[in-house]
């Protein structure tokens, strides 16, 4: 992990990147969000995570250095989208994206052990 200023760089694989992408992007269909979780997220609402999550995954899927604050938006975000059943896309994941729940639980793993998170950016 190398950080510049406010941007912070990290050695993921493509499927580590791969996950973080979606895991922003797939709100847009197929899983789905509500205003208080967007918020809950780290986004200003619905609009904010719909605009900002995608400037984070392409930055993020393009190997581009991203603030702590978006590392941490997008690993928040991946866990739900990967995990829920109910708003996310759950079970559907590996239909989705190809390859089997255990295979994406150990990337989902890999990246909560890379990704450095940090409480201080999600609302109270």
């Amino acid at each position: 992990m190398t950080q510049n200023r406010d941007l912070v760089d990290l050695e993921l694989t493509d499927e580590e990147r791969r996950m973080l992408f979606y895991g922003l992007v797939d709100w847009g269909g197929p899983a789905r969000c509500t205003e208080a979780l967007a918020i809950a997220l780290g986004f200003e609402g619905l609009e904010n995570l719909d605009r900002e999550g995608h400037r984070i995954a392409q930055e993020i899927y393009d190997g581009r250095p991203v603030s702590l604050r978006d590392w941490t938006r997008a690993l928040l975000s991946a866990e739900i989208v990967y995990a829920s059943d109910v708003i996310g896309t759950g079970t559907e994941w590996g239909v989705i994206q190809g390859g089997d729940d255990a295979h994406w639980l150990g990337v989902l793993r890999a990246l909560q052990r890379k990704v450095p998170a940090s409480r201080r950016y999600l609302p109270v």
